[in-house]
């Protein structure tokens, strides 16, 4: 009886966990150290969910355990595949030393469940940014970037850098020291960005590595914007309801980092064409998008522009229309 009860209790203890690890499947990453940073910085994070069940997943409330941090869920509903994520920003002026915090995550769709997140930091007062993160401002793609800032440790004079690595295989960081005293040690912290970047704008970390063993982990943020070598707007062109034997148009603007000319487009047909308003080398081209069907139904079509434009020249634009009789 005594074998049939343990065995029964680990059955169900089993079954319990099972049935409550399904929400941690759906995190990237379940915690993140932002190690020492400069008292009075503000951190952030997010923690990205994507739903891979075959169920409709339902963020029902995110709290933390402490008022230094604020978390919230960009998207509330996720259908099967779609993805979202959990913002986490912490006060580091709220706090001296290493703080933990925990964030609580409450799923009550497809079934109840809580994931528990968290989040440190070392927050220091003998140590300084200027300016407070690294930024490239916007950079035209393909471009290469650099970007500086200085770091002051304040004590005995007896801080050294050893080592100083990104996050991301784009940027390059380096290091070298300034000066060095009694009471402070300067240091200039640099980032090179690579000119094969992709578009957009996007967060990493250069992470610092020191001899002083209490802030061995430096975390210096990183902001980088990558303008595209061309866009289009809109998009996504919407024609909305369109008679057959009728006709209507859209205006769709390019824009590119340097004058470039169109050398083709593909995906017209008989139904759809684009006119092109020049074809001289210009930094922005008006595109004339012009529907004349001759059958009701469902219209999609898939535009691809082509230019001159050595890097990222091409782009995609969908035409989207109701034809009705």
């Amino acid at each position: 009886m005594l074998r049939y009860c343990l065995v029964t209790f680990v059955m169900l203890t089993a079954a319990n966990y099972a049935a409550a690890s399904w929400a941690d499947s759906l995190f990237d990453e379940l915690s993140r150290d932002f190690g020492s940073v400069p008292h009075g910085q503000v951190v952030n994070h997010p923690f990205r969910i994507v739903n891979n069940t075959k169920e409709t997943v339902r963020i029902s409330n995110v709290r933390v355990s402490c008022g230094c941090v604020s978390a919230r869920a960009i998207q509330g509903v996720l259908a099967p595949g779609q993805e979202t994520v959990i913002y986490a920003q912490m006060d580091t002026s709220r706090f001296y030393n290493t703080k933990s915090v925990t964030i609580y995550v409450q799923f009550d769709q497809p079934r109840f469940d809580e994931v528990r997140l968290w989040v440190q930091a070392n927050s220091r007062s003998d140590v300084s940014f200027n300016p407070d993160s690294l930024s490239f401002g916007k950079v035209k793609r393909g471009n290469e970037a650099d970007s500086k800032m200085q770091i002051t440790f304040f004590g005995d004079g007896q801080t050294k850098i050893l080592d100083a690595k990104s996050d991301s295989n784009y940027i390059k960081a380096g290091f070298k020291e300034v000066s060095r005293g009694s009471g402070e040690v300067v240091y200039e912290i640099t980032a090179k960005l690579r000119g094969d970047t992709p578009a957009g704008k996007w967060f990493t970390d250069i992470w610092l590595t020191t001899n002083n063993s209490s802030m061995t982990r430096l975390r210096v943020p990183l902001t980088v914007e990558i303008e595209a070598a061309l866009s289009a707007s809109p998009n996504t062109v919407n024609l909305g309801k369109v008679k057959a034997g009728t006709e209507t148009d859209r205006k769709v603007v390019l824009r590119g980092v340097t004058a470039f000319r169109i050398t083709g487009i593909t995906g017209t047909d008989n139904q759809l064409s684009v006119r092109d308003t020049s074809g001289d080398a210009k930094t922005v081209h008006v595109l004339t998008v012009t529907l004349h069907p001759n059958q009701a139904g469902e219209l999609s079509r898939t535009l691809r522009v082509r230019t001159d434009l050595k890097t990222g020249g091409e782009i995609e634009i969908n035409a989207q229309a109701q034809v009705v009789p």
